[in-house]
């Protein structure tokens, strides 16, 4: 185990100038503007005008098959990490195949994707514990390596056990999830208490919920936040859900919304080489992560 390095040593400690580097998080979120000069910021994120086959089609089976029973089985299947263990570049050479089918905005294989979301958060000066999370925040797309469909690993996240809010993207089509006609879950609250908090929140199962339990020993707080909730649309834009937030979840959200902006709007294919960019993201992944990750 080496999260040892989150709280010891002048050299190794992410967390050294947290506090002092937090006070000054509102200042500085990124300008989409100056991440990426090819696309507006209205342009992310357009479901209604993209040009990609299948994204409707795509939510309309996620909204239709992500019960909180199925949630509960796929956390109980996955969250063992018994499958294997390997290299995270053995990871990353999967993900180079996989094309996510829910995006609007790329056909990007997915490695280019996570190096330009690295590079531009080691661009902007941000600590290199967060240029690591740019790298790391899909790799639990993996679980297409497993046989789980599309649907059941990637896409915006969304609480289960609860009423759907109309924030989340094609609302439409949760009429077809069982849970939708189950009185129990369709309430506020749905299994919840007020501000319980995330922790005791099950999200809609996929790549985030994975990669965050993957990376607990190692990741410091605020990037664990932001790899367990990058794709919770529905809160960190639109606050759909701030009666089960509680106020620790308040003050980190401010890191998953510093995050979010290099995730969506670094789709930008002027990128360096991986063979320019390699020596730095090995040397990144050997100071925090071990040899072999377990899947």
């Amino acid at each position: 185990m080496r999260n040892e390095n989150l709280v010891s040593g002048e050299d190794q400690n992410p967390l050294k100038n947290l506090d002092q580097w937090e006070e000054d998080i509102l200042t500085r979120y990124p300008d989409p503007a100056n991440i990426n000069s090819d696309k507006t910021e209205e342009q992310f994120r357009n479901y209604d005008e993209t040009e990609k086959d299948g994204v409707k089609e795509f939510y309309k089976l996620n909204h239709t098959y992500q019960t909180y029973d199925f949630v509960q089985k796929k956390k109980a299947e996955y969250l063992k990490f018994d499958k294997e263990e390997m290299p995270i570049w053995s990871a990353f050479d999967f993900l180079n195949r996989l094309v996510d089918d829910s995006d609007p905005d790329t056909d990007l294989d997915q490695m280019q994707h996570l190096l330009q979301t690295s590079e531009a958060i080691r661009n902007d000066g941000h600590p290199d514990w967060m240029v690591l999370v740019g790298l790391i925040h899909d790799m639990g797309k993996v679980l297409c390596l497993y046989g789980e469909p599309q649907w059941a690993v990637v896409g915006d996240t969304f609480p289960v056990g609860c009423a759907y809010s109309d924030k989340i993207v094609y609302p439409e089509f949760f009429s077809l999830n069982p849970d939708f006609h189950n009185p129990t879950y369709q309430t506020k609250l749905g299994v919840y208490s007020q501000n319980c908090g995330l922790d005791n929140v099950d999200m809609s199962w996929g790549h985030d919920e994975y990669v965050y339990h993957m990376m607990k020993p190692y990741i410091p707080e605020p990037g664990l936040y932001m790899l367990r909730y990058h794709s919770f649309y529905s809160q960190h834009r639109e606050n759909a859900y701030d009666h089960l937030l509680s106020e620790k979840d308040h003050e980190m959200f401010k890191w998953v919304r510093l995050f979010n902006p290099y995730d969506l709007y670094s789709k930008n294919p002027n990128q360096k080489s991986w063979e320019e960019l390699k020596p730095y993201y090995e040397a990144l992944v050997s100071k925090y992560l071990p040899t072999n990750i377990k899947f």
